[in-house]
């Protein structure tokens, strides 16, 4: 059965996830019925990143196995055609080898947080961002996210649920920026844990107002203490924004 690489946008605010669960419909389920519909059998998909409720995507990548053959163009017009109105479609199909895997082989994940510093209320970004109204001093988020950046045991910054093996993970970048009202967050990472961004970005929103200083968030870290985490961000403003694979 070929094999092909789906790269996936999605607006998450209408799904349970990305994950198929019992309670609504995930991202997953609503590609996995678009390539069933297409396909003489049922066909099952495998994403690079299970993203929580509410999390966006604009570089989401699964693969799948099809029945047949498929020009990829063809793939990804018919699958978003019956993907229709959801918010989610497919940008990109590619065939790949058969043990290319979107979880297993990917090498790196990006992730960008959007948060609007101002005090009016969001209009045009509601459920795509996270105001703050509280003025933020995003340089100083910028240098005490370099306190994060490397190999750390980030038990602080991991969710109570969280069901991997080992806290230790290696944050390779984390970025913050100021554009006017805009703070973006730009991470970088082989994995990350559950909820590891939204709880990092929550505790630097601290840094940002002055209740926290850079030594703190690094105590915060080195406390390896879930309680020592500042808070957990909103899941409106996080998006996948791509996966890297050897070769890319």
């Amino acid at each position: 059965m070929p094999r092909y690489k789906l790269t996936i946008e999605y607006d998450g605010t209408p799904f349970v996830g990305w994950q198929c669960q019992t309670n609504g419909l995930a991202v997953q389920e609503a590609v996995e019925r678009a390539l069933t519909a297409v396909s003489p059998g049922p066909v099952t998909i495998r994403g690079a990143g299970r993203t929580d409720a509410g999390v966006h995507a604009t570089g989401q990548v699964a693969h799948a196995d099809m029945p047949r053959a498929w020009r990829p163009f063809s793939l990804g017009e018919a699958v978003n055609a019956h993907l229709r109105p959801l918010p989610v479609c497919v940008t990109a199909v590619a065939e790949v080898a058969d043990d290319f895997d979107a979880r297993f082989s990917a090498v790196r994940r990006h992730y960008l947080y959007r948060l609007v510093n101002r005090r009016a209320p969001l209009a045009l970004q509601a459920g795509r961002a996270w105001l703050v109204k509280r003025p933020l001093d995003a340089d100083a988020m910028q240098a005490a996210a370099q306190r994060l950046v490397g190999r750390h045991d980030f038990s602080t910054f991991r969710d109570s649920e969280c069901q991997a093996d080992s806290p230790v993970r290696t944050l390779e970048r984390f970025d913050v920026s100021r554009e006017g009202e805009l703070i973006l967050l730009r991470l970088a990472a082989r994995s990350f844990l559950h909820r590891q961004v939204r709880s990092m970005v929550g505790s630097l929103e601290h840094v940002g107002a002055g209740a926290w200083s850079a030594d703190d968030l690094a105590a915060a870290l080195e406390a390896r203490d879930r309680r020592r985490c500042g808070q957990v961000a909103p899941a409106a403003g996080l998006y996948l924004v791509g996966v890297d694979y050897e070769g890319d």
